[in-house]
């Protein structure tokens, strides 16, 4: 009991401190960047807002619009300080762009930097947090991602990152209207530890780019507890990798964020893009969509639309995967096993493979419920596997009960994901408590 009333306190001042009330579960959406880069303007966002609509992406949860970099005008407003859109890419203003997207049900995200400019050259909001927060406001703005270039090198310690990103925190807070708050720091002072009190999510690393596993020395970490250059063109296994240690510091409200995804960009295959969208929902990062969601290939639609998946991600138990093992593979590359706790006594494990062939193991199910002891993982489980459909249509087909271990082939890049669900002969023993 004390030691549940000790994790309790230590989770007050995070809900105290932020207190938006939003991001209970991650948050889900879709961006411009990763796809669209600077090139985008009003018709291709309301268009996009009315494909997620047209694909029914919304009723699985996408339903935040977001405008990366690039929207500015030139310069500020001279007589005023305020941000001001550029207004050929959009003629009827930020604000009427963003009431045609909350007319379909949807909310609006926009984009700025803690620095002087943006990453794309624009003007960025270091010292004008409070005329842009309200500014925001104004245009009916519900989300900021929130970047880190030009920061005039007001980086280096927690306590600096914090200080700098707490402006606009507060800025936002005072406004009055919940605006999510996405951090961008590219995991640079550990955000993970700091920023839980001011912000609803946090990237733990540098950006995304399109490929599986290639190591870029524009990505030159191993880890990133002690990394001094994030870097960008960071590969999705290098990214998770990254996430490994870090799940124990995300929660209701405040998530490690692994970028955007990439699903439907081109750069992975099938299984590798399966692999992609999997883990970052094991994680509980936010599923933010970086592809053209008015032109998805079916396998691209199969991936995005799986509920299943979406409802581990989304899970109110808010508690991400951990990972349980790493073990190298003799053809190169490894096998993982990640598993996390939902609600209802439900559970969740996935098996990973980075090789470059298929490989066959017998999971352990005292490994996959290592968290719960080993009488627990002694029991009986009846397992679904979440990337196959059942006789009705339905993700997660019952695949039967399992005692010990089960049998798992996980193809190159492949990874497989399943739900279980104790039988009753499945007990914690009293000393496991």
């Amino acid at each position: 009991m004390a030691r549940a009333l000790l994790a309790l306190a230590s989770a007050l001042p995070a809900v105290v401190a932020l207190n938006n009330g939003l991001a209970l579960t991650p948050q889900m959406g879709w961006n411009t960047w990763n796809r669209f880069g600077c090139g985008i303007d009003e018709d291709l966002i309301v268009g996009s807002a009315k494909a997620l609509v047209s694909n029914n992406l919304t009723g699985l949860g996408y339903n935040y619009v977001l405008i990366d970099d690039c929207w500015h005008a030139d310069s500020r407003d001279p007589d005023t300080g305020a941000p001001v859109e550029n207004k050929d890419k959009f003629p009827n203003g930020i604000k009427g762009v963003a009431d045609q997207i909350h007319s379909m049900g949807l909310k609006v995200g926009i984009y700025s930097s803690a620095g002087t400019y943006t990453c794309g050259g624009k003007f960025g909001s270091l010292g004008f947090e409070e005329i842009d927060a309200k500014t925001y406001a104004s245009w009916g703005i519900d989300y900021l991602k929130y970047d880190n270039c030009y920061n005039e090198g007001r980086a280096g310690t927690p306590l600096i990152s914090y200080e700098r990103y707490n402006n606009m925190s507060r800025a936002l807070n005072a406004t009055g209207r919940p605006i999510l708050y996405s951090m961008c720091n590219w995991g640079e002072d550990g955000p993970w530890n700091f920023a839980v009190d001011i912000a609803n999510s946090w990237r733990i690393s540098g950006d995304i780019y399109d490929n599986f596993d290639r190591n870029d020395v524009r990505c030159p970490c191993t880890d990133m507890l002690d990394c001094k250059l994030p870097g960008f063109h960071c590969a999705v296994t290098r990214i998770l990798d990254f996430s490994a240690p870090l799940g124990q510091k995300a929660g209701h409200g405040h998530w490690n964020d692994l970028d955007m995804l990439e699903v439907g960009n081109g750069g992975m295959n099938f299984d590798e893009y399966v692999t992609h969208f999997s883990m970052w929902a094991l994680v509980k990062s936010p599923l933010i969509l970086g592809n053209d969601v008015t032109n998805m290939s079916d396998d691209t639609k199969t991936i995005v639309t799986n509920d299943a998946i979406i409802a581990v991600n989304q899970d109110p138990n808010g508690s991400p995967a951990t990972r349980v093992w790493k073990r190298s593979l003799p053809d190169g590359g490894d096998l993982q096993l990640w598993s996390g706790s939902l609600v209802n006594n439900q559970f969740v494990f996935a098996v990973l493979n980075t090789g470059t062939s298929n490989h066959t193991e017998d999971i352990s199910l005292i490994d996959v419920f290592t968290d719960q002891g080993k009488s627990f993982g002694s029991g009986t489980f009846t397992l679904f596997d979440l990337w196959q459909k059942d006789d009705s249509g339905k993700w997660g087909k019952n695949i039967g009960d399992f005692q010990g271990s089960v049998s798992v082939t996980v193809g190159s890049h492949q990874t497989k994901v399943y739900r279980a669900t104790p039988a009753s002969s499945s007990k914690r023993a009293l000393e496991e408590l």
